[in-house]
């Protein structure tokens, strides 16, 4: 892997155009269960703008795990499994519901790391989506690519996943991401990574023992909790970092502690282990 070559996409840009459309935010709306959405009428909720600026790819476009081939904006990582590692976002003004919205995204860093699985390399991405002239949000995004996994990938025998110490909440809930759940969030962001919808792929070819949660998709419903738990509040930033995938295979929880103004949230798998942290600011 000739990381000087792939560093060399670093500072590269991408401008998207569009609207921001009611009906992504009705679909978002019914996957999330609400009858009348918590978040104030007329906007774009919390971490809705990744229901715009959808990938364009032409279908022959696509690589064999369904993400558009690499090389384009993206470096030409020859690591063959990806997923989004984490993101920090600051909410400057709110995104009103049919306003015109502009992204510009820029490659900010490429780096080589090696870990128990193997090479690995973090592509940091951010982005700035306005407006007009107003500022609206301030994204990175780290995308993690990983070595293939080993012929004897598998879900952890039962008895070596031991049980976490129980943790204090302010809230919680209980949640399975079925197929049908993870399918809805895929048309919705029209992400086709083939993790998400294909078990057998998923199984074979990635090691996985069930369908893959998008990491989107947990830090929304980190989100909405917390959107939930403080109706009138208005979020101003949310970091968050995947510790651990989950999957379609068992219901795991989403948890909250804190107050309005700063919250600590995160999902836990059947065990009770964290997969997803996230810091919630508000105001």
């Amino acid at each position: 892997m000739d990381i000087d070559h792939l560093r060399n996409w670093i500072g590269r840009e991408e401008r998207m155009e569009g609207h921001a459309a009611p009906e992504p935010l009705a679909g978002l709306a019914a996957l999330l269960d609400h009858r009348t959405p918590p978040w104030p009428a007329g906007e774009v909720p919390p971490l809705g703008h990744w229901l715009y600026f959808l990938p364009r790819a032409a279908q022959s476009d696509i690589g064999e795990d369904g993400h558009p081939k690499r090389g384009g904006f993206l470096p030409p990582i020859p690591l063959p499994r990806r997923m989004w590692a984490g993101g920090s976002l600051r909410f400057h003004a709110p995104m009103r519901i049919g306003a015109p919205i502009e992204r510009v995204s820029t490659i900010a860093d490429v780096v080589a790391k090696s870990g128990n699985s193997g090479d690995m390399l973090f592509v940091t991405v951010d982005h700035r989506i306005s407006s007009g002239d107003t500022l609206l949000i301030e994204e990175r995004q780290d995308i993690v690519y990983r070595t293939p996994a080993p012929p004897t990938a598998g879900p952890a025998p039962a008895a070596a996943v031991a049980a976490a110490e129980p943790r204090a909440t302010d809230a919680t809930r209980g949640y399975h991401a079925d197929p049908v759940a993870l399918f809805r969030f895929s048309a919705l962001t029209f992400n086709s990574h083939r993790i998400h919808y294909d078990r057998d792929y998923a199984r074979d070819e990635e090691g996985y023992p069930g369908l893959v949660v998008h990491g989107p998709f947990a830090a929304t419903l980190l989100a909405d909790l917390w959107l939930r738990t403080y109706g009138g509040a208005r979020m101003t930033g949310f970091s968050f970092r995947a510790r651990a995938p989950l999957f379609d295979t068992a219901p795991f929880t989403i948890n909250l502690s804190g107050g309005a103004d700063r919250a600590e949230a995160w999902t836990a798998n059947e065990a009770g282990q964290p997969a997803m942290m996230a810091q919630i600011d508000g105001e």
